[in-house]
């Protein structure tokens, strides 16, 4: 949108959000960050395009409009009324490792083009206030997580990011997915060209390069946050994985 006639037809919260300055949809539009807003009532004002590519989204005016976060039951039960309760009130809220609703979006005909199977996402809501005046909030979308393929294996890789700090058990793994450990670990292997132990391994190797890139910890306390002895086998696993120590990976970050 461009003109004056144009920014007329916006929603009453969206016009006081942009106020008389020269900004308009065009703006959000352009962001590479995937945003969502919402009037304070709950309703959906605003979905720019890097959220419709994210969630494969064929048209905005699906959810513009007609998506209330309010009277989501879906995200009630994940999110807890609580905390939908606080960003209505114009609090800033972070929402850490949201699991996406994607299944629940493609059952209401808003997904034109699924674009994954699951995904992990870290939320923030920003309020905008106009004076004393709760405006809008401005939800913004970091994926952390994206997983696609086969549902069986989907639900493997998220039960092991779940459980990283678990000692590894194959056993465990394939009860928690309903399948025999020899029938998953042969679609496990056929479908990601890995195993389930490798997959383990970089998970974890992950998080404790995490660890390490933080200069208050030492080597030792990295590991030991993540359960491991940097002196013991998952160190040599550590350098097998990235071609490092440890000890040089941290060097590296300075």
């Amino acid at each position: 949108m461009n003109n004056q006639n144009e920014l007329e037809k916006l929603s009453e919260p969206l016009k006081a959000l942009i106020g008389n300055q020269a900004l308009n949809l065009q703006v959000y539009d352009m962001l590479p960050t995937p945003i969502e807003i919402f009037a304070p009532d709950g309703m959906c004002i605003l979905y720019n395009k890097a959220a419709m590519e994210l969630n494969g989204v064929g048209d905005a005016n699906d959810l513009v409009g007609k998506y209330n976060l309010k009277n989501d039951p879906v995200c009630l039960e994940i999110l807890g009324q609580e905390c939908i309760d606080k960003i209505f009130r114009g609090e800033t809220v972070l929402i850490p490792d949201f699991p996406a609703p994607i299944n629940e979006a493609e059952e209401r005909g808003v997904i034109a083009d699924r674009k994954y199977e699951a995904a992990i996402m870290d939320i923030l809501c920003l309020p905008i206030w106009d004076g004393d005046v709760f405006v809008c909030t401005i939800t913004f979308y970091t994926v952390k997580k994206m997983y696609h393929g086969k549902p069986e294996i989907v639900e493997t890789k998220k039960y092991i990011d779940e459980h990283w700090l678990d000692e590894f058990n194959e056993d465990v793994i394939a009860k928690a997915v309903n399948f025999s450990p020899s029938h998953l670990r042969l679609l496990f292997r056929n479908n990601t060209g890995t195993t389930m132990y490798d997959y383990y391994k970089s998970v974890k190797v992950d998080h404790i390069k995490e660890k390490l890139a933080d200069k208050n910890l030492t080597v030792a306390e990295a590991f030991s946050f993540c359960g491991e002895d940097s002196r013991g086998w998952f160190g040599k696993i550590f350098k097998q994985l990235t071609g490092m120590t440890p000890t040089e990976y941290k060097d590296s970050l300075k």
